[in-house]
């Protein structure tokens, strides 16, 4: 969205509080000297000077209010119902994308083979505990001769808490049915996002008017991927050859999705209202990049009082940047991102030794899977 961000400020009436007061001030003196006849200078503690600063406080808060109720009209500016506003003008479309359930695959194992089939009822619910379920979405059976059956389940409450269960830890039963022993998850869950945010509401706003074309721009594939789910934080859309379309995507923090999430995808934007008929869609997670982290780093010996504090800022700011450098497909490897974030929490240097700066292909991830931070201690300036 460089083409919005780049944009420059603009305001629809003058907002400088200081500008206005001498304004104000001048005016007055000159239509004094119009009435009277007499020069006269008005000083700060003079009360006309006085009360003309109250009156330009009062037309500074108007003006504030006039530019802040322009720029809502704007798709840069506009937050919250106003952005939703601007969303309604293309229809259901432009609407805000509500919250989406966490999903994941449930096996339930049967303690022996039966003579009967064995009926998984829709809404059976499964738990990891802490207060968070997962229901089956449909009913399945366990047929004879079988001891096991693998059902689709999702989160029973909307939100991104129902994500990052891995397989084995939606373990509980928590509607008991006869002859199963056990019911474990298969896959990591995933798919689970609350609200549209402001921030991505306004980049696939911003994209919207690519998806009324019928020619398959990559815009109307990013839109229409971001579309199906506020979980899906970043898209990139290439073609490697003649008819072929090549979609890849990661979710919140740069979690690559799973394989039942990529499925639902495909068919959603494979739909015959939003692919065009000669193309050829394949989506997939981005080639992971990994990297490694090993760093130094001092503090100032000026600082030793805060020396606790700056070792946990650093340790924040290492683990924001690696969240950083996988947001995004794409990202080449930069270091000096990792430096200067850790120079702004407090740390005096950093001797890094990995990572390196590394140019990665257009739909590859770098994901860091080693991570060595020493702490050197205190030096002087």
């Amino acid at each position: 969205m460089s083409e919005l961000s780049n944009l420059p400020d603009i305001n629809f009436v003058d907002t400088d509080v200081e500008a206005l007061l001498t304004s104000m001030v001048a005016e007055y003196e000159a239509a004094y000297l119009t009435q009277t006849g007499e020069a006269k200078t008005l000083q700060p503690g003079d009360p006309m000077r006085i009360w003309i600063y109250a009156q330009a406080l009062r037309i500074y808060q108007a003006h504030a209010l006039i530019d802040a109720t322009a720029k809502r009209n704007l798709l840069r500016y506009a937050t919250g119902v106003y952005l939703d506003q601007i969303g309604a003008r293309y229809g259901t479309r432009g609407a805000r994308l509500t919250a989406d359930k966490a999903v994941t695959t449930v096996r339930y194992t049967l303690s022996a083979a039966q003579e009967g089939d064995i009926t998984i009822p829709a809404g059976n619910r499964s738990s990891p505990a802490n207060n968070v379920f997962f229901a089956t979405t449909a009913a399945s059976v366990i047929s004879v001769g079988s001891t096991t059956v693998d059902v689709t389940a999702e989160c029973t409450a909307a939100g991104a808490a129902g994500n990052g269960y891995t397989a084995g830890q939606v373990n509980i039963p928590v509607d008991p049915i006869a002859y199963i022993a056990s019911v474990s998850n298969t896959n990591t869950s995933q798919g689970g996002a609350d609200i549209e945010t402001d921030d991505a509401y306004r980049e696939r706003l911003f994209l919207l008017p690519e998806s009324f074309s019928v020619a398959g721009p990559s815009e109307a594939y990013e839109y229409f991927t971001k579309q199906y789910s506020p979980s899906i934080t970043d898209v990139k859309v290439t073609s490697p050859s003649a008819g072929a379309v090549d979609v890849r995507f990661i979710l919140q923090d740069g979690v690559n999705p799973g394989a039942p999430l990529i499925a639902s995808v495909l068919t959603y934007i494979s739909d015959k209202t939003r692919r065009p008929l000669t193309d050829s869609v394949t989506v997939q997670s981005p080639t992971v990049v990994n990297y490694g982290i090993t760093l130094t780093y001092y503090i100032k010996t000026d600082d030793t009082a805060f020396a606790v504090s700056i070792q946990t800022a650093v340790t924040a700011a290492i683990a924001d940047y690696v969240i950083w450098q996988k947001s995004k497909i794409g990202r080449s490897i930069n270091p000096s991102e990792l430096i200067s974030r850790i120079i702004q929490a407090g740390a005096k240097r950093v001797v890094l030794t990995y990572p390196v700066y590394t140019a990665i292909a257009e739909t590859e991830l770098a994901v860091a899977d080693t991570i060595t931070v020493t702490y050197g201690g205190l030096e002087d300036e």
